[in-house]
Parts: structure tokens; sequence; C-alpha cells
């Protein structure tokens, strides 16, 4: 088998499972998990309806970079979303849920030749699939820390400057996980100016930006920051899901969008990796690409949580209200997270994930310590009573 699979860490819910091995909750509650970010809220009837509508497609092959129709419906949101308008034939592609895809493209950009380019830069907490898909491809992460005393902003500055022309790939997540945190314009103009010196390519995991507060306000994303600086799509690659927007994680269907040239030789990749998306779930993505009126019910309805849950919580966790997304990065008493975590599943049933599962130990630290990520995913009737358990068992600890 490949070595490189020994290198390897363990998924941060395996991390949890291991944890709780040998304690029981308390059996007069309700199990309620705000550990994983997988959406609760119903799938639309439509797009169920449009996956029935497409079953005749089973009968075909699908192609590796979809239909026609497919691809036009992703540009066209992708221009009602960001103002810019993408060539459906040359810079999109529909990919099977966005993880498999920013896995994928670290295989098909990584030069791991013995002189080429190996450093992937990765934010710190993150994604691990960004971690998991550079170590495949051969490269070195390099663990960039997002800390609260940057506003969980990526400090380019932290970089060491020997190591810029090593780097081959820039992973970034915005709306951020696990934090919320949006770039700006100045930190896209910044991550840009770099690429544009080093020639390095950025993936940029967007795959939260429809999950905002105030509905007419979205998250700067960027397609819409590369368009404003007037640099064009260069070395830029952007993944999106269906995932969070549309509640059909089941479904595993995205996009990814961005410079032709990177595009063309992503396609041939995807080509013989076998990725093509199923007929009848490009079906169903079209409708859900079409639609906006179930992404902003949507949106009402994670903003009506965080409006109720975060009062609850305000006086014996510290947190900021994220910018997006659907997570409460908060910091815990006694800076223990994983002992916070096991003892609220233990006492109240409520699982959320140490931060500390989220991150790697760089420049001496691991961001993540002392922190869980809540993902406010159920219902808000489950949400606060999540909230109510949290309050009661900080109070019976203090």
């Amino acid at each position: 088998m490949n070595p490189r699979l020994e290198q390897l860490h363990p998924y941060p819910f395996q991390k949890l499972r291991e944890l709780f091995a040998g304690v029981t909750p308390n059996p007069d509650l309700a199990p309620i998990n705000l550990s994983i970010g997988e959406p609760k809220h119903p799938t639309p009837q439509f797009i169920k309806d449009a996956l029935v509508a497409g079953l005749g497609g089973l009968a075909n092959y699908p192609i590796t970079q979809g239909s026609d129709a497919l691809r036009a419906s992703i540009a066209a949101w992708a221009e009602r979303r960001y103002g810019v308008k993408l060539d459906p034939a040359t810079e999109v592609l529909p990919v099977n849920g966005s993880r498999e895809a920013l896995f994928a493209f670290a295989q098909a950009s990584v030069d791991s030749s013995r002189h080429g380019r190996r450093v992937v830069i990765s934010p710190n907490p993150f994604y691990q699939i960004y971690e998991g898909a550079a170590l495949l491809a051969g490269a070195r992460p390099f663990f960039l820390n997002t800390l609260p005393e940057n506003g969980f902003a990526m400090d380019w500055s932290r970089v060491p400057e020997d190591l810029w022309e090593q780097v081959n790939l820039v992973y970034v997540c915005s709306p951020g996980n696990p934090t919320g945190k949006v770039m700006s314009l100045n930190d896209w103009k910044a991550l840009f100016d770099l690429s544009d010196q080093h020639g390095f390519v950025i993936a940029a995991d967007e795959c939260y930006s429809e999950i905002y507060f105030e509905e007419g306000k979205p998250p700067l994303g960027a397609l819409t920051a590369a368009q404003q600086l007037g640099r064009g799509l260069r070395n830029l690659i952007v993944f999106n899901s269906l995932s969070k927007r549309s509640n059909v994680p089941g479904l595993r269907s995205g996009m990814v969008a961005g410079d032709a040239g990177i595009m063309k030789s992503f396609l041939l990749y995807r080509t013989y990796h076998g990725s093509a998306m199923s007929p009848m779930v490009q079906t169903a993505s079209i409708a859900a690409w079409n639609d906006e009126a179930h992404v902003i019910e949507n949106r009402r309805q994670y903003a009506e949580k965080f409006a109720t849950v975060m009062p609850l919580l305000k006086d014996v966790l510290a947190f900021d209200a994220p910018d997006a997304a659907f997570y409460l990065w908060a910091r815990v008493p006694g800076g223990d997270d994983a002992a916070f975590a096991r003892g609220l599943y233990e006492t109240q049933h409520v699982t959320v994930l140490p931060g500390s599962y989220l991150a790697r130990d760089a420049a001496n630290v691991n961001p993540g310590k002392g922190f869980v990520r809540i993902a406010l995913v159920d219902s808000l009737p489950a949400c606060v009573e999540a909230a109510e358990r949290i309050v009661r068992f900080v109070g019976e600890a203090a």
C-alpha cells in the first residue's frame, strides 16, 4: 500500500469516539449532536422530485465534464451570486461534493517530483481534507495559525519568506471552518499579490458561502474579489457545494470554477479518476442551483437559531458571532476542550467537537486548544435545549 497512508491522522470524529469510549451518557436525556457540520433542515421537495425525474439517466454513462445544462446553471448561479461571467465550457466543472474535489485537486496540481514545489499551506484550525490531500500528493503541509488576537485571519507574514518559492498550493476557507471568519478584500489582495509573485495556485473552499445572517449582504467570495481587483482568475480555483446551501449532503454535488488552463488539466485528471456525476444527480443539481427561495428560507432558520442561542450561552462561553457559516467557535472555561466535551456528553448527552481535534501543533501552539466547535444544525428547539444543557453543565462544574 502507499506508504503515505501511514502519515494520515485519525479523523476528528474517530478521535471523538475514542474520547467517549467507556462513557455512559445520562440516559434520562435525549441525545443532541452538534459536533458534525451536517445540515438537518429538510431537503426541499422540488429537489427530490427532480432527482426522481432524472432516473431515466441511469441508462447512460455520464461524462466527466457534466451536461451543458448543468454547467450553464452553475455559471448562471455564479453570475447572480458573484457578479462574474464564467465560460461554462472552460471555467466550470460539476463535482461529487466539494470534499472529493478539494482532495482530488491536490493530487492533480502538486508537483511531487524531486525538485518540484512540494509545500501546501493550510489554515490552522482546518478541514482535515486539506492535510490528507497534501500528504497523499507527496507534499508537505505548512499550517498557518488563525488566532483570536488576529481576528482569526490568515497572517501571511507568518510564512517564512524563503518558503514561498516551494509553495505549490494554498488552501483557504471563507467563510471559515470552524471560526466563521470571512476574508476581506484586503485579505484577498494580499493573497493574490503573493500568488502573482510566487506562482502558487489558490484553492478557495467556499462551501459555507450561502449561510449568512443579513439577507442581501452575502460574504465576499474569491470570484468577486478577483473581479473587483481587476486581476482575473489566474491561478484561482473556487470550490462550492449544494450540501449546506440546499440541505442535500447526501446528494454529493458541488462545483469547481476558475482559471481555464488549470481547469483543463483538472478535467483531464478527473477523466482518469472516474469522477463523473450521475445523470440523476445532475438533474437534481440543476433544479437546486436554479432556485434561491429555498436558500433564503434556509438562511432565515440559521439566523433565528444564532439569534436565540447566543444570548443563552454568552455568560458561560466566550465567543464572537461568526461572520457566516453555522458554527459557534467558543472558548471553554478551564481551557481543556477535550475534558469539556467529554463531561458535557456524559452529564448532558450533548456532543460538541473539541477544537484541538481540528488543528495541529504549529509555531509551538495548537490554535484549537481551549475551544469547542458547536454546529447549530439541528432544529431550533434542539439547539435551545442543547444551549440550556451547556449552561447547566458549566454551572454545575463551577
